[in-house]
């Protein structure tokens, strides 16, 4: 994965790429002082200024540099793009020290930027003291050896960023275990070769002489037999943690219970609204990646049906391949619900190309044909030109501020309406000895009448199939 994958707006990318054209001798080649240049972006420093400030960090933090090679769109697609990474770094607990893009037709298949551009690299890493470089993208393995033997620092990727917030924010067991499977997977084919560290032992059970001796398991050999152990044991746990997952979902399906997932781009506020429309109290933060541990609460719509709602772990654009392997089993939530309500954050630089991310990722977890409810959040601190112009793309968007609770009547409206009507209509004169049933329609079902006579509770509700079935020796004539 690599920042050339991100189409974002494809008609400002068209129009940028008209561009680029115009006025070039070579029509699909840009200009070779543009697509060598290094540009700085300006309003990424995140280093700290207040001396009270560091007395308040417990632990020194990584500075780093952020580089990234933008393919198509705009400059300001690809500022957006570093101003992620920035983010992504902070909640990582990095100081952004600078943030550099570059223009080019592909990234430097040998070192990322080039072997120019990356001498330039460590002229600004060592300026500014930092010791640590992530590229807004993912490295090759020979990219990350080379590109790190040029700067002289640790040089990571978003891949390995975003791996890292998740190895920081996992607290179930089902979370580390899959944290670590992705890291394992991302790690594997990254175990460096010869001449850095690596060492041979020899075999124990050669003979011939020197020189004529088998070589022993090497140090990468060991390393990659640990790993691949380790891979088969979590792959194990994460199949006895999804069994569980799945014994849960199915009693909420034997109860035709509708699911309604909550869905979106990382920290646009899903476990905000969560808590605004349940009271869940769920962990909220203005951090990337806070929520990892799926939570799954029961909530009802206004006229009494049922349903539950689960918060998810929040997508980014190029959601690394090994996360969405390892956290398959928890975005099912997503998959085999029947509503999506799509989060999105009204106040970030660009909503629309948040869409887009989010869709590509439902459609890799095979959720691209589930009824989509889009919810944009955080209105209040919302640009209005990109609210009527979001309103205008997706008809059917509310609008609401979970932080306000601007907007959340409409959206439990827009919600009651757009679930799907699984129960039975019942008319029953239910016995008091039959108390048992009476509470199960107020659990499963809605209940729309409940009047108590002198013969039993006379009930009009709304229930699943298999409940309604035990009230057929009690029902009362239509007629």
């Amino acid at each position: 994965m690599n920042t050339a994958d991100f189409h974002g707006d494809d008609r400002i990318g068209h129009e940028a790429e008209d561009a680029f054209r115009e006025g070039s001798p070579d029509r699909g080649e840009m200009e070779l002082a543009e697509r060598h240049a290094l540009r700085r972006v300006q309003g990424l420093s995140t280093e700290l200024t207040d001396v009270t400030e560091v007395e308040n960090r417990a632990l020194r933090l990584e500075r780093v540099v952020l580089i990234g090679v933008w393919t198509r769109g705009t400059q300001v697609d690809a500022d957006n793009s570093l101003a992620e990474l920035a983010a992504l770094s902070e909640t990582a607990g990095a100081l952004v020290l600078e943030g550099i893009t570059q223009r080019r037709s592909k990234p430097d298949p040998a070192t990322y930027i080039g072997k120019g551009k990356a001498a330039e690299l460590r002229d600004i890493v060592e300026a500014t003291g930092a010791d640590t470089v992530i590229t807004d993208g993912e490295l090759t393995p020979g990219q990350l050896i080379q590109l790190e033997d040029v700067v002289k620092v640790k040089v990571i990727d978003r891949t390995a960023l975003i791996l890292d917030i998740f190895a920081q924010h996992a607290s179930s067991s089902e979370g580390k275990a899959q944290v670590e499977l992705a890291q394992l997977n991302y790690l594997l084919p990254r175990l460096r070769g010869w001449g850095h560290s690596l060492s041979r032992q020899a075999g124990s059970g050669g003979n011939g002489g020197v020189g004529l001796r088998g070589p022993g398991e090497t140090k990468i050999e060991t390393d990659r037999r640990r790993i691949h152990d380790r891979v088969a044991k979590l792959r194990r746990q994460l199949v006895h943690m999804r069994t569980a997952r799945d014994v849960k979902r199915d009693v909420r399906r034997t109860r035709q219970v509708p699911s309604v997932a909550l869905a979106g781009y990382t920290n646009a506020g899903k476990s905000s609204l969560l808590n605004r429309l349940t009271g869940a109290g769920v962990l909220v933060e203005n951090a990337l990646f806070a929520t990892l541990d799926p939570t799954v609460r029961q909530a009802r719509t206004p006229d009494g049906r049922g349903f539950t709602l689960s918060d998810t772990v929040g997508f980014v654009r190029h959601l690394p391949h090994q996360l969405v392997e390892a956290f398959r089993s928890t975005l099912e939530e997503v998959s085999d619900s029947d509503l999506i309500l799509h989060v999105v954050d009204g106040s970030h630089p660009d909503p629309e190309a948040q869409i887009s991310a989010v869709h590509e990722v439902l459609a890799d977890i095979e959720a691209g044909d589930v009824r989509e409810l889009i919810v944009l959040n955080k209105v209040d601190a919302a640009d209005p030109d990109t609210v009527k112009t979001l309103r205008t793309r997706y008809p059917g968007l509310v609008e609401v501020s979970a932080r306000t609770g601007e907007g959340i009547p409409g959206l439990v409206t827009a919600l009651a309406d757009a679930l799907p009507e699984i129960a039975e209509e019942v008319r029953a004169l239910v016995p008091y000895s039959r108390g048992d049933l009476i509470a199960r329609a107020h659990d499963e079902g809605r209940v729309v009448t409940e009047e108590h006579t002198g013969d039993g509770t006379e009930l009009h509700a709304f229930v699943p199939a298999s409940l309604a079935a035990k009230f057929e020796g009690y029902a009362l004539s239509t007629v």
